[in-house]
């Protein structure tokens, strides 16, 4: 087969050094891709959400399976596009793709629906969001309705600091995402993250794993796109996944091909593990990043199958993924600043001497070549991941990774998996 990968991040890398692995591809595109994701596959190098480019790239090359791994493409519906040639892709369509670029969309599906979740408020005026804040208790949940990269979401400890933050929210400080605001009763758990691919009919469950959205150690700081991950979760039980499938997961795609906006595609929940079983903090339409490298690390079996399945319809006949029992982590290297202001253009050596490590796999993000220099070229710009026999051999092998990396504007937590190793 011949196929597109559309992206260029530490998941599209993820991606992209799976799919190659699959006896079923012959040829292996990607746009745009990254200094990493070139040595698996072919450059092409048009954006993620240049949509008129990529549907001419694909009518010129006549792909047989097209592969979109980021949110901008979907929410810009790129998939309906892509189909409406004739195309084979997998993702969701744009309508569908409001699971993610729509938190307001998702919490009133799960009204509708009686899927767990926090309660909540919808706003686009100032005034009546700071009057709904005051009847909430702290720490207080603000989020921007649209997509921002992973950064929508804040979290203040006070209710002046809450009313100062939604007027920066309403005067633009995510632009257009946060034209509408949400407020949500702060939940309290274990965060995690698990996936399932639908085929817009049913969905079959993968593994779960755990991110760390903040920028410092101890979950300190603003929120990121993620600074590392991890999977297995020890607390996500085999219990917790039948009750999200029954609860969260199976009701989303029944309910989004009730509403005719079948979901085909990854389905990423993001949950709070409380103390009243699982709810939904939120959706993304894709595999997370950085949870889809330390996933697809602990995929044993072809993941192009699966896809295909997905997009045919035919997931009730595919056969079940196998896994590795090892666990894998994965240590982000951020450059200085992220996720403020930071410099591009800064010189990385030691990844490839890091990648002969023992059960060490590197995958780039924000990273170009210049001859024989490899550059930053992004806010999160690689991606330490490590396996090992147990979690803490996984974080130590990637931490060995790491500092043999010879960056000095990197930046990186040096918790990544205490939620699990502190137990």
């Amino acid at each position: 087969m011949k196929l597109l990968l559309i992206g260029s991040g530490g998941r599209e890398h993820a991606l992209a050094w799976k799919l190659a692995q699959s006896p079923l591809v012959d040829t292996l595109h990607c746009a745009s891709g990254n200094a990493g994701i070139a040595d698996v596959a072919d450059i092409v190098p048009i954006a993620a959400d240049d949509i008129l480019s990529l549907l001419g790239l694909v009518q010129r090359e006549a792909y047989d399976f097209v592969v979109v791994g980021p949110e901008q493409p979907l929410a810009l519906g790129l998939v309906d596009a892509l189909q409406d040639t004739g195309v084979k892709v997998f993702g969701p369509t744009e309508a569908a793709a409001q699971l993610e670029s729509s938190k307001a969309f998702t919490k009133a599906l799960c009204d509708k629906y009686k899927i767990p979740t926090a309660s909540y408020g919808v706003f686009t005026d100032l005034g009546e969001a700071k009057a709904y804040l005051k009847t909430m208790t702290a720490p207080y949940v603000l989020k921007a309705d649209g997509l921002a990269a992973g950064k929508g979401v804040v979290i203040p400890e006070t209710l002046k600091d809450a009313e100062a933050e939604l007027e920066e929210f309403f005067s633009g400080k995510f632009g257009d995402a946060s034209k509408r605001v949400l407020i949500e009763e702060f939940m309290r758990g274990q965060e995690a993250s698990f996936f399932a691919i639908s085929d817009g009919k049913t969905a079959l469950p993968l593994i779960a794993a755990q991110d760390h959205k903040r920028a410092f150690d101890g979950d300190k700081g603003p929120n990121t796109g993620g600074m590392g991950a991890y999977s297995p979760a020890p607390v996500f039980t085999d219990a917790v996944m039948a009750d999200v499938m029954k609860n969260i997961i199976l009701p989303t795609v029944h309910g989004m091909a009730k509403d005719e906006h079948p979901f085909v595609g990854v389905l990423f929940a993001g949950l709070m593990l409380t103390e009243d079983g699982p709810k939904l903090i939120e959706y993304n339409a894709r595999f997370g990043d950085p949870e889809c490298q330390v996933v697809l690390r602990r995929l044993q079996s072809d993941l192009l199958p699966l896809l295909i399945a997905a997009e045919a319809g035919d997931l009730d006949k595919v056969e079940q993924p196998s896994w590795f029992n090892e666990p894998v982590a994965n240590v982000v290297l951020a450059a200085k600043g992220y996720p403020g202001k930071y410099n591009k253009g800064t010189e990385i050596k030691g990844v490839d001497a890091a990648n002969e490590m023992d059960d060490v796999v590197i995958f780039h993000a924000g990273t170009k070549r210049e001859g024989d220099k490899l550059l930053a070229n992004g806010g999160r710009v690689l991606n330490v991941t490590a396996s090992g026999e147990t979690l803490e051999q996984a974080v130590k092998r990637a931490y060995a990774a790491v500092d043999a990396i010879d960056w000095d504007d990197k930046q990186f937590r040096m918790d990544i998996a205490h939620h699990a190793l502190k137990v």
